[in-house]
């Protein structure tokens, strides 16, 4: 399993049709029994038996588009990205079950919360694929690659400008990053992070206030910046520290690889791992085949898949969710921060709770995802314990109440459709992931809902688009998009700052509010260390969120694993090392 973490900043964009956990966990404050009890359909690991050394895994990567090939953390940020690393890419910190942040991964960890600082070791052994023993500077230079603007990474956000000198360095004022400590030297293994201000989830896994990998400064260090995203080093020939390293990359279609050599906790069971895209409407198949000895289920082939022979299946209900976003503004380059537009054609919340309240998402997943899917409430998933606020009751499909709002605030029928209060014309214009041959079913059901209540809604470009060109669509404020549904994979630590904050490039509905601002930093202050103030703060910003809805959660699904029974010791669990301890039974 892969260290739990935020992507996009803070999350990973669901690109598939499958929903598999990338990045999220239990605070240690949580009650974990939420989880267990909503996830009692699979079992988390295939039966444990007797392994054989050698062999070639094969695993596959569901997407109806190709991966693009960034094999550098600091700079990739779609789902299928990271699973096509997996192999390879490890984390500096090892967690266990509930994310919390251990010392038995490559590095060990100390929190001093009086010093305000993180002191980071680097174990003697952790090496590169090349031989080269993971340093300091090596810890140092993935906060460079993030926070130099030059490199155009989306990672850098409010939280991690909390380390010391990290927004000087961002902002070019600095050549060092002061609050990056290395007291042995550049070679040495030794960091110290100093913040300032310590936060209440600096001990899970994904909190997003420190970055969770290295990158090797020996070997990037001749790349400019700005060249990193298009380098061979990072495309063709990347190195990692995790158990393989890539042996063969054919261009968006597959990587291959083999055991890494310096490997620091040992030689992983199998001898080679080959990883492959396969469409989504092709997944059954190949599972039913053999094709892969990994895959992930697609949902809606559910009853076409379940009774695929010599196969385990395992799953869990993942951090995540599918949300729909409503376009209020733009990013500011040039300010590195969300300016929201107060005239934008969706910022009404009349108009956006309407759309809401419209939308038959039940009926949706008991049809199209076959008992797999359910509707969420809230942006802080119920995973989190007392955090996630099982008050609100989101927006269940309510015609009559989806109508009356559109009344009340002025949206008057002329015709078939709506006007605007101000009386112009109201065609609003939705971007929608190709992400499954159930995307253009399942929202032209949607379109025909927020007809019945007047409101002329079309895809972006007739329909639904693919999924790259969704990405820079939507991340670009592409003009002609409106309304955009999208899907997070959550980080394991659930503050959503780095998601929804005024300075958070993720925050693609780009809204603002200074409400919203005190709330999230509530969330995150010296005062959330106490547990009952947090979980007030997370409620608050919940509550203020439902009543705006300029994010509107939909669904969330199990994720669901195919095992060819001939792999033993694999696991969906968080403290997983799937890469080093699984391997083909004996």
């Amino acid at each position: 399993m892969t260290k739990a973490r935020k992507y996009f900043g803070a999350l990973a964009l669901i690109s598939g049709a499958t929903l598999s956990l990338v990045a999220c966990g239990n605070n240690k404050h949580t009650n974990s029994s939420n989880a267990n009890k909503t996830n009692h359909k699979f079992s988390e690991t295939v039966p444990v038996k007797s392994i054989k050394k050698g062999g070639t895994l094969t695993y596959a990567l569901e997407s109806d588009s190709p991966f693009t090939g960034i094999f550098l953390p600091e700079l990739s940020d779609t789902t299928i990205d990271d699973k096509v690393q997996r192999p390879g890419l490890e984390s500096l910190f090892s967690t266990d079950d509930q994310y919390k942040i251990n010392n038995k991964g490559a590095t060990t960890f100390k929190l001093n919360r009086k010093a305000k600082t993180i002191t980071i070791e680097v174990k003697k052994g952790v090496k590169w694929s090349d031989g080269k023993q993971v340093n300091a500077k090596d810890v140092e230079f993935a906060y460079e690659i993030i926070a130099n603007k030059d490199s155009k990474s989306q990672r850098y956000t409010e939280s991690l400008a909390d380390i010391v000198g990290l927004a000087e360095y961002h902002e070019g004022k600095s050549k060092k990053i002061s609050g990056i400590e290395m007291p042995d030297g550049e070679n040495g293994r030794k960091v110290v992070l100093h913040f300032k201000q310590m936060k209440p989830g600096m001990l899970q896994s994904g909190n997003g206030y420190f970055w969770e990998y290295a990158e090797p400064y020996h070997y990037l260090k001749d790349v400019p910046f700005s060249k990193l995203l298009s380098s061979d080093k990072v495309r063709k020939s990347p190195l990692f520290f995790g158990p393989f390293r890539v042996s063969n990359i054919v261009r968006g279609q597959s990587v291959s690889w083999e055991r890494n050599p310096y490997y620091w906790r040992g030689t992983p069971n199998f001898e080679k791992v080959t990883a492959s895209v396969v469409s989504s409407s092709s997944a059954t198949q190949a599972i039913k085949s053999h094709k892969f000895d990994i895959a992930d289920v697609v949902n809606t082939q559910w009853d076409q898949t379940k009774n695929a022979t010599d196969t385990n299946f395992i799953g869990e209900v993942p951090l995540s969710y599918n949300y729909l976003a409503f376009k209020v503004g733009k990013w500011d380059k040039k300010l590195g921060k969300n300016v929201e537009n107060k005239n934008a054609k969706m910022n009404n919340p009349a108009l956006r709770k309407a759309m809401a309240y419209a939308m038959n998402i039940d009926a949706v997943a008991k049809r199209y995802y076959q008992g797999l899917a359910f509707r969420v409430n809230t942006l802080i998933p119920e995973q989190f314990g007392d955090f996630s606020d099982s008050s609100i009751k989101g927006y269940p499909y309510n015609l009559k109440k989806a109508n009356q709002l559109l009344d009340k605030a002025g949206y008057k029928k002329k015709g078939e459709f709506r006007v605007q209060p101000n009386g112009k014309k109201l065609t609003i214009n939705l971007a929608v992931r190709n992400n499954a041959t159930t995307a253009e079913p399942v929202w032209r059901n949607y379109i025909q809902q927020w007809k019945k209540i007047g409101l002329n809604v079309k895809f972006v470009g007739g329909r639904p688009m693919e999924f790259n060109n969704w990405v820079q669509a939507v991340q670009s404020d592409d003009p002609k998009i409106d309304v955009f549904e999208g899907g997070w994979q959550l980080s394991s630590e659930p503050s959503p700052n780095d998601l929804y904050s005024a300075a958070a490039p993720y925050n693609m509905a780009r809204f603002v509010s200074p409400v919203q601002s005190k709330l999230l930093a509530d969330i995150d202050s010296e005062k959330a260390f106490n547990h009952k103030y947090r979980v007030d703060a997370f409620r608050k910003w919940q509550k203020w969120m439902y009543n705006e809805a300029y994010v509107v959660p939909t669904t969330n699904s199990y994720s669901i694993t195919a095992v060819n029974k001939k792999v033993t010791g694999w696991s969906v669990k968080p403290s997983a090392t799937n890469w080093f301890s699984a391997g083909f039974v004996k």
